[in-house]
């Protein structure tokens, strides 16, 4: 028996408080919602499970509160049956938590109060350093401070260990700090767009984009333009990819089921087009389901698809 891809994970969790209206409130409207819910969230949370359930033998380094909020995140990561080794608790500052309006057409907007992912500190990676150096593939993003982020990338890059980094949200001193320790960065259109300062509404636009970032001195750039599908830029290729046809439900987190698929792909080892179609199809059965960590695909569901789309799983 094949032994799971190992996969380490250091960001943010969030309890996400969800409520569903038929359409987004503009700046001083109240608008009516049809339904509401709290579930797991933040980004690292969301990758960390995703990539669980896509075979993934996961290590997350994480921080909640000592809080009922933390109670409840933590409850919510074993039943994902995710291990909570890395997953410490600050005894002086709440849980993350963030407000997620989604409209009829499944889109959204969220706001984030980082609580206890800002109390990480690079001194908390050295606990996870070896599982680091051992993992198959990093997921990294942007809801915990960038030092953390980075300590794990430094450890990751020193290993050999791809670091696939997701710069969500963009920080205000953006991620140069970054260059030469990424080896996959994964920005959405309007990631992509506030890193190069170039206008990102197509895939075309997405693949010039995508350029632009590998000559800031990432080796390879995927921009994720949701519904519109993706553009690549690497060393060896460059191109554009349509999205699979789904029934879209919610697209809350279906970039962090993206990151996860190629993640596990990656570190499968896949090469690299087939892990993209993995990370495609990951993401595209995420926006069929409601929710952030509970959207996650399985292995099985993202094999089938492919298969059903004739791409090689």
């Amino acid at each position: 028996m094949t032994a799971a891809p190992k996969i380490a994970v250091v960001g943010s969790i969030n309890v996400d408080i969800v409520v569903r209206a038929p359409r987004l409130p503009k700046p001083g409207e109240t608008v009516h919602g049809d339904s509401f819910a709290m579930t797991l969230g933040g980004k690292g949370a969301n990758q960390a499970v995703a990539a669980a359930r896509l075979g993934g033998d996961v290590a997350f380094l994480a921080r909640t509160g000592a809080d009922d909020f933390g109670a409840f995140a933590r409850k919510q990561l074993e039943r994902f049956e995710l291990c909570t080794r890395f997953v410490s608790r600050s005894a002086s500052t709440g849980t993350g938590i963030a407000t997620i309006g989604v409209d009829s057409a499944g889109q959204n907007a969220i706001t984030i109060v980082a609580g206890a992912n800002a109390t990480l500190a690079a001194g908390d990676v050295e606990a996870v350093a070896e599982t680091i150096r051992g993992a198959g593939a990093v997921l990294l993003q942007c809801e915990v401070p960038l030092a953390v982020s980075l300590a794990a990338a430094r450890i990751a890059r020193q290993a050999g260990v791809p670091v696939i980094f997701d710069p969500a949200p963009v920080p205000d001193e953006g991620i140069a700090a970054f260059t030469g320790l990424v080896d996959y960065l994964t920005p959405n259109e309007t990631e992509a767009a506030r890193l190069t300062g170039l206008p990102v509404t197509t895939r075309g636009e997405a693949l010039v984009a995508a350029r632009a970032l590998r000559a800031q001195g990432f080796p390879a750039v995927i921009v994720k333009c949701g519904g519109n599908g993706l553009a690549f830029a690497t060393a060896d290729s460059e191109g554009e990819q349509g999205p699979i046809p789904v029934i879209v439900e919610d697209t809350v987190a279906a970039g962090d089921s993206f990151n996860a698929g190629l993640a596990v792909a990656l570190a499968s080892p896949r090469p690299f087009g087939v892990a993209l179609g993995w990370a495609r199809a990951a993401g595209a059965l995420a926006v069929t389901r409601k929710g952030a960590a509970e959207a996650a695909p399985t292995a099985a569901e993202v094999a089938a698809l492919l298969a059903r789309h004739g791409l090689e799983a």
